[in-house]
């Protein structure tokens, strides 16, 4: 296969860009591009990509929040390579619009719907709806164990029972606005036709734009089958074992930070391998789930873990956001990765899994988009640390960055201290408010 140059009226650096496996974009190490996979892959399959990482880039791999493998430190020759090797793998790769579903969609047998058939029907009539915007994004959920509630969408489609579908647009399942509960039957055709929408209105229209005037998600719709309400629950974590239906069993694992070298990578699909484990995935928060028997999966873990992996819910590297920061990004002001792991092993108890503490390194906020309990924000004059918001919001305080991890723990034994019984990390940051928060941050401030 010839390699193409590359395009470079494509390249682009703005938070609304989304690199592709032909259109990779600039970041501080290099080009990045994104290997999105539409089904389950061998273990085989991923160890070879971390070869081609190795030989196109720096060998450095992240799998994004939402389950795209991603190749940094290419180069504008070495690029087009990868783009030509990774296609002679006859992968899965996604073309075109994300049509999401839920990684055990399918095989979970906790799951209201089957959303597969829904999703595959969208994502074929589409294939003629051209003018989207770049992170044009439709989630189609059954509502099983592993759910997407907390990924943006534009389009959003989730079981209300095995016939009918509520429909959302704009943000996550909390935030989107709900604008019909349909059948089945009639759900493809209806988001087909807002997509359709959405393409006459230019690359910059999103699906909250269609929801501007609909009401807030919190009231009941009406549905042929009574009243629906909007409500959700917490998704469960997608790291630890699942079982499936038919004796199949999945393992979730991923590397710290959603980043890992492609030899450590390689070494775990090739243990893999070795116990019988014949696909993967990558997906949600960050994750790559294993599929194969109950033991080999345990096995997996085991080893994983050994080499620095997460492997469990409870692991405090699984609450924390953190993107790849300085240097592997040219707009991060702060090491976000030292930050996350300094983190991690002095503020456990704080990072109790009911919010994702948000370290970014600027206020675009790529790794988190959604507001958070905390943030740990670079930006030219230090760290900003903001509270319930995004990354761009006015902190509560700002501090050196030498001083980021300090202030982190003083604000941790504020809330170890004021915590009340049954109280979470989340509700007693919110309690707590910015004006103590900022003293605990701050001490001595005039």
């Amino acid at each position: 296969m010839t390699a193409l140059p590359l395009d470079h009226e494509a390249l682009d650096m703005r938070r609304g860009a989304c690199p592709a496996l032909s259109t990779p974009m600039m970041t501080g190490d290099g080009l990045l591009a994104r290997v999105a996979l539409t089904d389950t892959i061998t273990p085989a399959q991923l160890a070879e990509l971390c070869r081609l990482a190795r030989r196109h880039g720096s060998g450095m791999l992240d799998i994004s929040a939402r389950g795209n493998l991603q190749v940094r430190g290419l180069t504008e020759t070495s690029a087009p390579l990868l783009d030509a090797d990774v296609r002679a793998l006859n992968l899965p790769l996604r073309e075109g619009l994300a049509v999401e579903t839920p990684p055990l969609a399918g095989m979970d047998d906790a799951e209201i719907a089957d959303p597969c058939p829904l999703a595959e029907a969208i994502r074929q009539g589409a294939r003629g709806i051209g003018g989207l915007a770049p992170k044009m994004a439709v989630v189609v959920d059954g509502r099983g164990r592993l759910r997407l509630s907390d990924l943006l969408a534009d389009i959003r489609l989730t079981a209300v029972n095995s016939r009918e579908w509520k429909l959302l647009l704009g943000g996550t399942e909390a935030t989107g606005r709900v604008f019909n509960v349909l059948r089945e039957t009639q759900a493809a055709d209806a988001a087909l036709d807002l997509l359709g929408r959405l393409a006459s209105a230019g690359t910059r229209a999103r699906g909250r734009d269609l929801g501007d005037g609909l009401p807030a998600n919190e009231e009941p719709v009406f549905s042929g089958t009574g009243l629906v309400t909007a409500g959700t629950g917490a998704p469960a974590s997608p790291f630890g074992l699942f079982a499936l239906s038919d004796g199949l069993h999945a393992v979730g694992i991923g590397p710290a930070f959603g980043q890992a070298g492609a030899e450590n990578l390689a070494a775990l699909c090739t243990e893999a391998e070795r116990l019988g484990i014949r696909s993967l995935k990558p997906t949600l928060d960050h994750s790559l789930l294993f599929f194969g028997a109950r033991q080999a999966c345990r096995a997996l873990a085991v080893f994983a873990g050994r080499r620095g992996f997460v492997t469990s819910g409870t692991d405090p590297r699984s609450h924390i956001a953190a993107c790849p920061g300085s240097p592997a990004c040219s707009s991060a002001r702060v090491a976000t990765h030292d930050i996350a792991a300094d983190a991690a092993t002095q503020c456990a108890d704080l990072l109790d899994g009911s919010f994702k503490l948000h370290v970014t390194g600027c206020p675009k906020g790529c790794a988190h988009p959604e507001p958070s309990a905390l943030t740990l924000c670079g930006t030219s004059d230090g760290t900003s640390l903001i509270g319930q918001g995004k990354a761009a919001d006015r902190p509560f305080a700002s501090v050196a960055f030498a001083d980021t991890n300090a202030s982190l723990r003083r604000i941790a034994d504020l809330v170890r201290a004021e915590r009340r019984k049954g109280e979470n990390s989340a509700a007693c940051l919110a309690r707590l408010g910015p004006e103590r928060l900022a003293a605990a941050a701050t001490p001595g401030r005039p």
